[in-house]
C-alpha cells in the first residue's frame, strides 16, 4: 500500500507541476500582451487601453492601441501557439528534438513559395497565404516520400528535410536577387519572420488553424504519447498508428504553414518550444499545450525585445534565430559525443 501511495503522490506532484507551469505561461502571455498594448515608443496607461478596447474613442490612443499594438500582440501570440504546438507534435511523433518544421524544411518550403508568389506572380495578402500553406503541405509530403524505405526512420527523414531546407533557402535567395526593388520589402519578411505591419484580420486564419488543426492534435495527443514507446507496442495496445501519424503530420504542417503564411518563418520557435516545455514540466504527459504556450511567450518576448530592448530594431525572426542557433549547435554536439543518431 505504501508503494501505491507513493506513486499516487508522485503523480499528483507531476500534475501540480504541470498545471503551475501552464498557469505561469498563460499569465506571461497575458502580461506580455498588456505590456505591448501599454508601452512602446509612448506610454498608454492601462486604464486608457481598457477604454479603447471597450470601444471608447480616445484621441491618439485609439489608433496606437487598435491599429498598431493590438494586431501585433494578438497575431504574435497566435503564431507562437501554432509554431510551438506544431513543432512539439513533430518532435513527439519522430521522437527526436531535431524533427522540427523549421529544421526539416517545411517552413523553408512555405517561405520559398511565398517569395515566388510575391516576386514572380505578383500576388499579395490571401493568395500568398494560400500558396504558402499549399507549399508547406507539399514539402512535407515530399520529405515523407523521399525518406520512405519500408517505413520512415526519424534520422533519415531529418536528413532529407535538412537537405530540402537548404535547397529551398537557396531558391529563395536566388528569387530575391532577381526581384524588382518594390517587391523586396514584402518578400524579405519571408526570409526572417516579422510582425511589422500585421493586421488584425490575419488573426482569423490563425484562429481557424488552431481550432481545427490544434483540435486534431489535442485529440490525438493520448495516442501520440503511446506511440513514443514504438509503433509495435502502440499497435499492440490498440492504437491505429498509420491513421494517427497521418493526422498528426497533416495537422502539424497545417499549423506551421498557416503561421508561416501570416508572419513568415520565425526561426527556431517550433524547435525550442518543445524542449523548453519538457525541461520545465518533465516528460510525463503530452507536451503539445505546454509547448504552444512557450511558443507564444517566445514570439511575444522576442518581438518586444527586437523593437525596444536592443540598440536597433530587429524583426522577431532575427531575435529568435540568435536564441535558437546556439541550442541547435549544442544539441548536435551532444548527439555526436554520446554516439546518438540525429
Amino acid at each position: 500500500m505504501s508503494e501505491v501511495a507513493g506513486l499516487q503522490r508522485q503523480r499528483r506532484a507531476r500534475l501540480t507541476r504541470r498545471l503551475r507551469f501552464l498557469g505561469l505561461c498563460a499569465l506571461l502571455v497575458l502580461g506580455l500582451c498588456a505590456l505591448i498594448l501599454s508601452l512602446g515608443q509612448s506610454f498608454t496607461p492601462p486604464a486608457t487601453v481598457l477604454r479603447v478596447l471597450g470601444g471608447e474613442a480616445v484621441p491618439g490612443a485609439g489608433f496606437t492601441v487598435l491599429q498598431l499594438r493590438l494586431p501585433r500582440a494578438v497575431v504574435g501570440a497566435l503564431a507562437g501557439l501554432s509554431f510551438g504546438m506544431g513543432g512539439a507534435a513533430f518532435q513527439t511523433l519522430l521522437r527526436n528534438p531535431l524533427a522540427s518544421p523549421d529544421i526539416i524544411g517545411i517552413s523553408a518550403g512555405a517561405s520559398a513559395a511565398a517569395v515566388f508568389a510575391i516576386t514572380v506572380l505578383g500576388l499579395a495578402e490571401l493568395p500568398v497565404a494560400v500558396v504558402a500553406v499549399t507549399a508547406g503541405l507539399g514539402i512535407a509530403l515530399l520529405i515523407y516520400l523521399l525518406s520512405w524505405r519500408q517505413g520512415v526512420a526519424g534520422a533519415r527523414l531529418i536528413l532529407v528535410g535538412i537537405g530540402l531546407s537548404g535547397m529551398m533557402q537557396s531558391l529563395t535567395a536566388y528569387m530575391l536577387s532577381q526581384a524588382e526593388s518594390w517587391t523586396l520589402q514584402a518578400a524579405m519578411r519571408w526570409m526572417t519572420g516579422s510582425l511589422n505591419g500585421v493586421q488584425l484580420e490575419q488573426a482569423l486564419p490563425l484562429l481557424a488553424a488552431l481550432a481545427i488543426c490544434g483540435g486534431v492534435l489535442l485529440i490525438a495527443a493520448p495516442a501520440l504519447e503511446v506511440m513514443r514507446m514504438g509503433d509495435e507496442t502502440a499497435a499492440g495496445l490498440g492504437v491505429r498508428t498509420g491513421l494517427i501519424r497521418a493526422a498528426v503530420v497533416v495537422a502539424a504542417v497545417g499549423l506551421v504553414a498557416v503561421a508561416t503564411a501570416m508572419v513568415g518563418p520565425v526561426a527556431f520557435v517550433a524547435f525550442l518550444s518543445g524542449p523548453i516545455a519538457a525541461r520545465m514540466t518533465g516528460r510525463d504527459g503530452s507536451l503539445l499545450l505546454p509547448a504552444a504556450l512557450v511558443g507564444a511567450v517566445l514570439v511575444l518576448t522576442a518581438d518586444y525585445a527586437g523593437q525596444f530592448w536592443l540598440p536597433a530594431r530587429y524583426p522577431v525572426g532575427i531575435v529568435t534565430g540568435v536564441l535558437g542557433a546556439p541550442y541547435l549547435l549544442f544539441l548536435i554536439i551532444r548527439s555526436n559525443r554520446t554516439g546518438g543518431g540525429l
